[in-house]
């Protein structure tokens, strides 16, 4: 089965966590991705724990289905082999600081000079422009400069670090997925390709989409433990008796009936939709004090049986395990290459044509470099004076 990106060709030139994660994606939809992979540098990925068998399984998850070409970027001869690469492989994604793909000959306006149908994707921490363009940055400061943390927490303890990396994810790899197949479908009807600056920063901040739009258009300044959504109402986590945590999301007044009904807190379901500070604090007072009476495993069977949005914290174990995302087949045998097979996180799009099998976990660094340079047509004496000139590993 092909998949539905099969005729995508993508040079990935991309490291860590936003753009490996985007290029999964496209891969797992049956895009070719080949990744330009550095045999100097390590890449962060393939050395961190924790691993199997040796390989690290982040990287063995994020760079599945990809093949590895081992390359000095900064060796002249590498640009006759991207610039044989750019013959049919029309998408480039990179994550490099602004100017560094300009220095090393690869940049937009030279490779469009080989190739004018090429799509470039640019992932940055702060995009191409504006005072901060060349400045380093992780996940905790784009989310920082976007506004996110000044209104997530808690009032007595500030700012929380996510557990998983929003914007780098949600911000540089969804939105750089997304505005590289509109750009695709452009290309359809044009027969040019573009360029795609997307800021982690900037993504980051799209995503403040009811806070920031309550800012904008009302002037209200969103604090912590101060909206509905961010613990400032009855929306929050609950402590059981036997220190577990439960998600009561009961908006609407239907849910808002069953929570209390359960818990025997009837005559308070009308304070869920108040929009009084005061009526807010003795529903939640009220809730903390009805859940921590239960274990954490009576709680969870007893809104098991009901539909009020109540749903228990799970570990990373106990979702594996839980029937809705076992029903979902959200984790699949990955083949390593050995014959055996690793569990990973399986591609969460449903397509009712299906999607290819996962054919092998990341590769080794420079796994495919002989077969990339073989199909190109370097013959096997010159991808030897390649090798020991150490332009490729």
């Amino acid at each position: 089965m092909p998949g539905p990106l099969a005729s995508l060709k993508i040079l990935d030139f991309s490291t860590l966590l936003p753009g490996p994660f985007a290029s999964l994606l496209l891969a797992d939809m049956g895009a070719e991705v080949l990744r330009i992979e550095s045999p100097t540098r390590t890449d962060l990925l393939r050395v961190l724990p924790p691993h199997d068998q040796g390989v690290s399984a982040s990287h063995a998850y994020l760079n599945r289905n990809k093949r590895s070409l081992a390359l000095d970027l900064k060796q002249p001869e590498a640009l006759e082999i991207i610039t044989a690469l750019l013959q049919d492989h029309d998408i480039v994604l990179e994550q490099f600081r602004p100017g560094v793909m300009e220095r090393l000959g690869l940049g937009y306006e030279a490779l469009k000079a080989i190739n004018p149908k090429l799509i470039y994707v640019s992932i940055t921490g702060y995009g191409q422009t504006g005072p901060y363009r060349d400045r380093a940055g992780h996940d905790i400061n784009y989310l920082a400069l976007a506004g996110q943390a000044s209104y997530t927490g808690r009032v007595d303890s500030g700012p929380l670090p996510l557990g998983m990396q929003v914007a780098d994810v949600a911000g540089g790899s969804l939105h750089a997925v997304a505005g590289l197949l509109a750009a695709v479908i452009a290309r359809q009807h044009s027969g040019l390709g573009q360029y795609l600056d997307v800021s982690m920063t900037d993504c980051a901040f799209s995503l403040n989409a009811m806070a920031g739009a309550g800012y904008l258009a009302c002037g209200e300044e969103p604090g912590r433990e101060t909206q509905v959504l961010n613990g400032g109402s009855f929306y929050d986590y609950y402590r059981s008796r036997d220190g577990r945590w439960l998600s009561v999301g009961s908006l609407e007044p239907a849910f808002m009936k069953q929570l209390c009904t359960a818990l025997g807190l009837e005559e308070l379901a009308a304070l869920g939709l108040s929009p009084q500070p005061a009526r807010q604090k003795q529903l939640k007072d009220a809730l903390k004090i009805e859940f921590e009476k239960h274990d954490f495993a009576e709680l969870w069977a007893l809104f098991a049986e009901l539909d009020a949005c109540v749903e228990p914290v799970l570990s990373l174990g106990e979702a594996v395990r839980h029937p809705q995302l076992q029903a979902r087949q959200l984790v699949t045998q990955v083949p390593r290459g050995d014959g055996s097979s690793q569990a990973q996180m399986a591609c969460p799009l449903k397509f009712s044509g299906g999607l290819p099998e996962a054919r092998h976990i990341g590769a080794e660094l420079g796994e495919h470099t002989d077969e990339v340079l073989g199909a190109l047509g370097f013959s096997g004496e010159r991808i030897s004076d390649l090798r020991r000139a150490k332009v490729i590993l």
